[in-house]
C-alpha cells in the first residue's frame, strides 16, 4: 500500500479551488452516512442539504471532479464516495505522528475516526521522560529525542501538534526538518513554516469566543426587541384616562 511520503493528492494539479477542497470532506461525511443506510442514489438538493451547502454550489464543486450526475436519477452514492476519497488522498495509507500526549493529545490518539478515513497513527511522541513507554490507545508513547528517527522509519508526512504554545514552534521546526510537509496544529499559537508546508490550525478557544460573540449579539437583539415592545406599549397607553379608556375631560 502506498504511503503519504511518496504520493500527494491530485487536487492542486487539477486546479480544484481551495474552497471546494474544504467542502469535499462535508460531502464525503454526508455520502458515507447515506452509504451506511444502503441508499443507492441521491439528488443534488438532498446531498446539499445534508452537507449544509446550496445545491448550485455542490453541482459546481462536483464539476471539478468530472461528476455531473444523471438527470432524474441523481448521483451514485458509492461512486461519489470513491471519487471524493480518491481526490482527498484517502484511498492510500497516511501515517501520522501526534506530538504532545497530554489530555488533548491522548484524546486525539483515542479518536476512532482516523483509521476509518485512511489515517494511521504511527507514533505518539512526548517530551516528558515519565511518559515514555506508557501505552495510550494501545500505542506506546515515545520520547521527542527520537522524533526524527520515528518520522523517517514510518515515512510520515503529516504531523499533529498538541503541545503547549511555547513548545509548538520548536516541535514544528523539527517536524519540517525531518520531512513532514503537512501539520495539524492544536496549540494556541501561530506557526511559521517554509513554502511547501501546509498548516491547518484548530483553536478551540477561538471557536468558543466566536460562539460567545453570537450569544451576546442574540442577547442584545432580544433586549432591544423587549425594549421596543415596552416602548410601543407605553405609546399605546399614553393619554388614556385613569380607567385606561379615553382621556379624562375636565368640566367646562
Amino acid at each position: 500500500m502506498a504511503t503519504g511520503r511518496t504520493h500527494r493528492p491530485a487536487t492542486r494539479s487539477r486546479g480544484i479551488p481551495e474552497a471546494t477542497v474544504a467542502r469535499l470532506p462535508l460531502y464525503l461525511r454526508a455520502l458515507t452516512a447515506l452509504s451506511e443506510r444502503s441508499v443507492p442514489t441521491v439528488s443534488s438538493e438532498e446531498l446539499a442539504a445534508a452537507a449544509g451547502v446550496n445545491s448550485a454550489k455542490l453541482r459546481k464543486d462536483f464539476s471539478y471532479l468530472g461528476s455531473y450526475g444523471t438527470r432524474g436519477v441523481g448521483y451514485d452514492v458509492e461512486y461519489l464516495v470513491y471519487q471524493i476519497s480518491r481526490e482527498l488522498g484517502l484511498t492510500q495509507d497516511w501515517p501520522v505522528v501526534i506530538v504532545g500526549i497530554g489530555n488533548l493529545g491522548a484524546a486525539l490518539a483515542n479518536y476512532g475516526g482516523f483509521a476509518s478515513r485512511g489515517f494511521r497513527v504511527a507514533a505518539l511522541i512526548d517530551a516528558d521522560p515519565a511518559m515514555a513507554g506508557k501505552p495510550v490507545a494501545g500505542i506506546p508513547v515515545q520520547h521527542t529525542d527520537d522524533l526524527e528517527k520515528i518520522i523517517d522509519e514510518n515515512g510520515v508526512s503529516i504531523g499533529v501538534i498538541a503541545t503547549p504554545a511555547g513548545a509548538a514552534q520548536p516541535v514544528c521546526d523539527r517536524l519540517v526538518a525531518a520531512g513532514v510537509t503537512s501539520i495539524l496544529n492544536f496549540a494556541p499559537t501561530v506557526l511559521s513554516v517554509p513554502d511547501g508546508v501546509d498548516v491547518r490550525k484548530v483553536d478551540l478557544s477561538i471557536e468558543l469566543q466566536i460562539l460567545a460573540f453570537h450569544e451576546q449579539r442574540k442577547a442584545g437583539e432580544e433586549a432591544e426587541a423587549q425594549a421596543g415592545a415596552a416602548a410601543q406599549a407605553e405609546r399605546e397607553n399614553n393619554g388614556k384616562g385613569p380607567d385606561g379608556d379615553f382621556p379624562a375631560v375636565m368640566p367646562a
